[in-house]
């Protein structure tokens, strides 16, 4: 027979040896959002969970209980086949260990096949998430990228990151850029996937001296970046990155791919078009709609992106933050200064 396993057990026990957990909700919640790192598996899909819900409401529970039954019947063989394919431990879950979480770990135990169940699904562990997010103590001394658009903060600190640093990659886990335009071509996360990405890293990294991250607004996209990083920064350090516009809008052009998306860009620039002296702004969504883009990302730099970013450094500069500047020609040379200043504050400043 299972066991329930709350989830604090579950989290330390992870530590120490792989777990698979398995989502058996349905493809559209899982979707939604779920715990990092887990496979789906779904009891119901979308329709037939939906059917379920309905008769529930409109009958009662023996009835859904009936047609519930009979859907799984159905599927049972290749349910089982996807778990017996799944090494080692289980766990696995529903939205609050409820019915589907359940019948699964029951099916699985008939059948030969250990598994546990986490107690209260996804929404105790979700309620952890927001308590560990509000009451963390994260100590490691933040070391803020900042520059402005299109000075290849997001490549340098996944650069950075795949040299073993400690980084954490706000945008990546947001799914989106921070900007305007920042969600072309992405698919953005909600903020409960969010949460659960950035709480992940948060408790990796907890024990490090320091650690990298990029300077963003307290928004990103829809995305509110928790007060435990947020907040952290003023008592760090800021590397800015400043390189020539030409450069700027060539790394802008590398990772947005303008010409990939002609409709999303002229829509976005659309929200903004009225902030900008009104003959440039004419120029520049001329450019846009003749595909001379790289002129147009120019012009937004200069006359939007620009002014934007001046005005946030100087609350930085009041905010108290120690600031240490690198001035390139190129991404790379500035890749090297960047990793040169990150060496003498750990070295220098954190050593004491």
């Amino acid at each position: 027979m299972f066991t329930d396993i709350p989830w604090t057990e579950l989290s330390e026990k992870r530590l120490h040896k792989p777990v698979t957990l398995i989502d058996v909700r349905s493809p559209g919640e899982f979707g939604n959002a779920t715990i990092p790192g887990s496979v789906n598996i779904p009891l119901f899909n979308d329709e037939e969970r939906a059917e379920v819900g309905t008769i529930y409401t409109q009958v009662g529970t023996e009835a859904a209980k009936e047609r519930g039954l009979e859907l799984v019947s159905a599927k049972l063989p290749a349910f089982i086949k996807q778990f017996s394919a799944i090494p080692g431990d289980k766990v696995v879950f529903c939205w609050r260990g409820g019915m589907r979480s359940k019948t699964t770990a029951t099916v699985l135990s008939l059948m030969g096949i250990y598994s546990q169940r986490l107690a209260g699904g996804y929404r105790a562990y979700r309620q952890w998430v927001t308590e560990q997010l509000d009451t963390l103590a994260f100590s490691p001394t933040p070391i803020v990228l900042q520059g402005s658009t299109g000075s290849g903060k997001t490549e340098m600190l996944l650069r950075l990151k795949q040299e073993g640093l400690p980084v954490i990659d706000l945008e990546g886990m947001a799914g989106h850029r921070g900007s305007i335009f920042g969600g072309i071509g992405l698919r953005p996360n909600n903020q409960k996937t969010f949460d659960s990405l950035l709480l992940d890293a948060l408790i990796a990294y907890r024990d490090e001296p320091f650690v990298l991250f990029e300077a963003e607004s307290k928004r990103v996209g829809k995305i509110v970046v928790p007060d435990v990083l947020y907040g952290s920064r003023s008592r760090g350090y800021q590397i800015t990155v400043e390189l020539p516009v030409e450069v700027r809008a060539v790394q802008i052009l590398r990772d947005y791919e303008p010409w990939k998306h002609e409709q999303a860009c002229i829509a976005s620039f659309s929200r903004i078009r009225e902030r900008i002296h009104t003959p440039i702004a004419a120029e520049i969504e001329g450019c846009l709609r003749t595909g001379r883009f790289q002129p147009a990302v120019e012009l937004l730099l200069k006359h939007y992106y620009d002014p934007l970013y001046a005005h946030s450094t100087a609350a930085a500069l009041d905010s108290g933050i120690r600031i240490m500047t690198v001035t390139a020609d190129s991404i790379d040379s500035a890749y090297a200064e960047v990793k040169r200043a990150i060496e003498s504050i750990t070295r220098n400043a954190l050593a004491h």
